[in-house]
């Protein structure tokens, strides 16, 4: 009897990859278009992304998330306090730690720029049955869980 490992065809595996790989590739390419309307860069949206969803994080903390050196990440983080998108605040636990808070600015463009592209995301999938959506779906959050416990 064959293991699970042993049944994934080899074709499958390299044509799941190059069609993720391709889709990223546009989706990505897509944000970046979004993104040129509110003169961010990607890597800028990227870090908004993350003080969005986890709150307040520390330059070091910041850098581990976006897989920058901390002092791209500290250079990132001055052009965006400049855009009034973030600003530095001290830790009330300890006033040695300085955390970068996501503005009302930074927040309005995540917000605004996530509805711009799911609002992309829509209309691809526009010709897709109710139930080809739903195994998508399940079959994607399956894989991205079983990508992060790696």
């Amino acid at each position: 009897m064959k293991s699970r490992q042993e049944l994934i065809n080899d074709k499958t595996v390299a044509d799941l990859e190059k069609a993720l790989r391709h889709i990223s590739s546009i989706l990505r390419q897509k944000g970046r278009c979004i993104l040129s309307d509110y003169g961010i860069t990607p890597p800028q949206f990227v870090a908004l992304q993350w003080l969005w969803e986890y709150g307040d994080l520390t330059i070091g903390e910041l850098s581990n998330k976006i897989y920058l050196a901390c002092s791209t990440t500290t250079d990132l983080v001055d052009r965006m306090e400049k855009n009034q998108l973030v600003m530095r605040v001290k830790d009330p636990k300890d006033r040695r730690v300085v955390r970068i808070h996501l503005l009302k600015e930074g927040e309005r463009i995540i917000e605004e720029v996530i509805e711009k592209r799911q609002k992309y995301l829509r209309d691809m999938l526009v010709n897709f049955e109710k139930d080809e959506l739903e195994v998508l779906e399940k079959s994607l959050i399956k894989l991205q869980h079983e990508m992060r416990e790696e």
